[in-house]
């Protein structure tokens, strides 16, 4: 099994994070984004969107990373407790899937492309698109200890990577308890890996977009 991964996208955190929750031995093979490798023909070749993570497990080469950590959980968790089966279960999962994709990418995940890669976004909007789903986040949390039922499952490792890191975009998240509270207990599941913090270069442009 491999995994093309960057080690400052919250995408590919999301594979990676899933293998390792798992238990799968899994080669994490680096695509430098900043270098373009990701636009090359050898790696359009392989995910046509030109985007990471990729996965390869034998034959078959998925891309999307909330697609890949369905695969992972559904293929290799025996107990079916990552991605249940019960159907209430697996629609409240789908729905926080859904919000990884797109609430989270446009609110934590845009403000840190602003200040960690100097992308051409709104800032300000994305900051507030992040503090109106944190808001939803931490009232969801008040009375769970994850996301959806008794167990985590794949809802919490899609929406993990971009909260955690949501600082990076400048977006305080000392105001959500049970956001910060959650962080911690994903955090201490047995096989977690944490995802690369921002280098000495983002963190000096983040100080000077928080100024």
């Amino acid at each position: 099994m491999k995994i093309y991964d960057f080690e400052l996208s919250g995408h590919a955190h999301r594979a990676r994070l899933m293998a390792s929750l798992l238990n799968l031995p899994a080669e994490i093979v680096r695509v430098d984004l900043r270098a373009g490798e990701h636009k090359q023909a050898e790696y359009l070749a392989k995910n046509s969107f030109g985007q990471v993570p990729t996965l390869e497990d034998g034959e078959l080469t998925l891309t999307d990373s909330n697609a890949i950590v369905v695969y992972l959980a559904a293929k290799y968790d025996a107990g079916r407790t990552w991605y249940p089966v019960d159907v209430a279960l697996l629609a409240e999962v789908q729905m926080w899937l859904a919000k990884a994709s797109k609430d989270l990418v446009e609110g934590p995940g845009a403000a840190r492309l602003v200040t960690v890669f100097g992308a051409p976004r709104d800032h300000e909007e994305a900051i507030n698109k992040a503090h109106n789903l944190l808001g939803i986040m931490d009232s969801h949390l008040a009375k769970r200890k994850y996301f959806v039922g008794d167990q985590p499952t794949v809802a919490d490792v899609a929406l993990y990577s971009y909260t955690a890191h949501a600082p990076e975009g400048g977006v305080d998240l000392t105001g959500y308890a049970h956001v910060m509270r959650w962080l911690a207990t994903i955090e201490a599941l047995p096989g977690f890996v944490p995802m690369q913090a921002t280098d000495t270069e983002a963190k000096a442009a983040l100080s000077s977009s928080a100024a």
